[in-house]
């Protein structure tokens, strides 16, 4: 019996339950491109799937509006991979395990996925309804938005002939966006070189940090647990001599890092004043958290005495340096748009290789020129402490559209619906509505999508109302779009 069944709307649960069984992580997206393909060949529907997996579908409007404008239903197929670090589950063989709880759908141990699984799902049960009015349709699948919108930025956009664009990749109902920042993933290198050290080799871990979404929640001060361990590190060096082997934390630039692990070797007389300064620290992190990270933990344990294989203090110091002095969060607020971030920037991964250490970052802006400035800024002290940088999957803002009769569509529908007026907001995460935008011109576009709480988190959590809301919603928006 699956999970989802019985709940409504039918066909949205159903394909959303088959979408979950599929792996379908950023970069791992063959299987789940196949299966909306196999979908489109099993209800006869013209497709195209590129050589990046990006897939399009098509549908004929329904009777009466066979001469209407076509509209294209967008989202993206890739995932964020979270898991509990007790969870086993294996992101590039394994679907998820779905549970049902107190009016929501959720993952045991993992993200959900509902982002952006949701549009998907969406797309699916209208491409398979014959009882749905609606437009042409041209059903807009990407790959990797996660991680850098590549899927988007490389489709063919001169096969649609749309220009509506319902995007379903927003996670707050009664919520239009109608903007987004640009950015890109930009990556810093520290090039590493070792020697040998003896010692006792002490496993750091800092973990149970709340995460969440780098562009979305980047204002709501959660920790970042690279840069409270990197921190630590640069603290504890002051007082003892310990020498790094590594340093990891996170998995993706576009989310917080929970968690962060570190090994050092200090010498048998500083275990103990290591141990003091960790239970020091954990007290003013503690302190500095407690209301957006009250699960934080922060652990030191001994995992060995002998000859270990160190960076060098040359090598440390530069790394360190750049670890605490690489800016991060938030950098400017908009001063058009009351509380939105215009200009931000998040650590998601710290990695070490036997020859470096990289920091990936996920860099945002509403303003070009001060992306550009943020990046200038980063370089100029990766070059003087010798490192580099490079920066890949830049994404233009999506800039406000005065005249939007879509927009105007949509309030007027949702205020009917609900009884209300939805809010209609700029978003300082990026959004493929930009990229569209820029290679269609006079795009009509609004992004909007049902609750989803904590995503990008094993927390992550999709209101069960919500979407049959938003259902009814995009329902009536197709059958007005005539």
């Amino acid at each position: 019996m699956a999970v989802l069944e019985g709940l409504e709307p039918k066909a949205v649960f159903e394909y959303f339950e088959e979408i979950c069984s599929i792996p379908h992580g950023s970069g791992n997206t063959k299987k789940i491109s196949d299966y909306c393909v196999s979908f489109a060949k099993k209800h006869h529907l013209r497709y195209i799937q590129d050589a990046l997996n990006n897939v399009i579908i098509f549908k004929p409007g329904t009777e009466g509006y066979e001469n209407s404008a076509p509209v294209m239903i967008q989202g993206h197929m890739d995932m964020v991979c979270e898991k509990e670090a007790d969870c086993n589950i294996n992101f590039e063989k394994d679907g998820l395990t779905l549970k049902v709880e107190d009016g929501y759908v959720t993952a045991d141990g993992t993200t959900l996925g509902g982002d952006d699984g949701i549009a998907i799902a969406f797309a699916l049960a209208i491409l398979a309804a014959d009882d749905i009015p609606h437009p042409p349709i041209e059903a807009i699948f990407t790959v990797d938005e996660e991680t850098g919108m590549f899927g988007a930025a490389d489709i063919d956009c001169s096969v649609l002939t749309s220009r509506i664009m319902l995007n379903l990749d927003s996670e707050d109902e009664g919520v239009l966006l109608v903007s987004c920042a640009g950015g890109n993933n930009t990556t810093c290198h520290i090039p590493v070189k070792r020697e040998k050290a003896d010692g006792v080799c002490l496993k750091i871990r800092i973990s149970g940090l709340t995460g969440g979404h780098s562009g979305v929640e980047i204002n709501k001060s959660r920790a970042n647990a690279n840069k409270l361990m990197s921190r630590f590190i640069n603290e504890l060096s002051k007082e003892i001599t310990c020498r790094l082997i590594s340093i990891n934390g996170g998995l993706k630039e576009n989310a917080i890092p929970r968690e962060c692990v570190a090994e050092l070797v200090v010498s048998s007389e500083d275990v103990r004043a290591a141990k003091v300064a960790r239970h020091k620290f954990y007290g003013t992190l503690s302190g500095e958290y407690i209301t957006t990270d009250p699960d934080l933990t922060f652990e030191m344990d001994e995992t060995g005495r002998g000859t270990y294989s160190v960076m060098t203090e040359g090598v440390q110091r530069r790394l360190l340096t750049a670890l605490i002095n690489l800016p991060e969060g938030i950098q400017r607020m908009s001063a058009n748009i009351p509380g939105l971030v215009q200009t931000s920037l998040n650590m998601g991964v710290l990695k070490t290789d036997q020859n470096e250490v990289y920091m990936r970052y996920a860099v945002r802006s509403s303003i070009g020129t001060e992306k550009e400035e943020l990046i200038s800024r980063m370089a100029n002290l990766m070059d003087v402490l010798g490192g580099t940088i490079d920066c890949i999957g830049d994404y233009p803002a999506w800039e406000y559209k005065k005249d939007s009769k879509l927009r105007d569509l949509m309030i007027k529908i949702f205020k009917e619906q609900y009884g209300y007026e939805p809010k209609v907001e700029a978003l300082h995460a990026g959004v493929e509505c930009g990229l569209f935008a820029g290679k269609m011109p006079g795009l009509d576009c609004v992004s909007f999508g049902p609750n989803m709480l904590d995503i990008h988190t094993p927390n992550e959590r999709m209101d069960i109302e919500s979407v049959q809301r938003t259902w009814k919603y995009v329902l009536q928006i197709l059958k007005e779009l005539k």
